[in-house]
């Protein structure tokens, strides 16, 4: 990935996944970063950051999405994620 807003390092959360921005009137198709972090110091929130890759041909403004997440939150998001996760493993179908 060239030219990124985020710094891609050895802690970042997932440094490549397929990404999909989706508009009404676009669609781009490309890889990303995904990186939870919190500040050092004084951590006030969990901030969650997507960056996606735009060295394509199709023309995306280079822009990074931060949630700022209360602990709660975090934590929510987390829970679904595992419980998501599992159903993808499982084969398990939405009802």
């Amino acid at each position: 990935m060239s030219n990124r807003l985020l710094s891609v390092t050895a802690h970042t959360t997932l440094d490549y996944v397929d990404a999909l921005a989706t508009g009404y009137e676009f669609e781009f198709d490309s890889v990303g970063v995904v990186n939870a972090t919190t500040d050092r110091e004084e951590p006030a929130e969990v901030q969650l950051q997507v960056e996606l890759d735009n060295r394509t041909e199709a023309h995306f403004p280079k822009h990074v999405v931060e949630l700022q997440l209360e602990p709660e939150q975090a934590r929510k998001l987390a829970g679904e994620l595992e419980e998501h996760a599992a159903r993808v493993e499982d084969g398990a179908v939405d009802t």
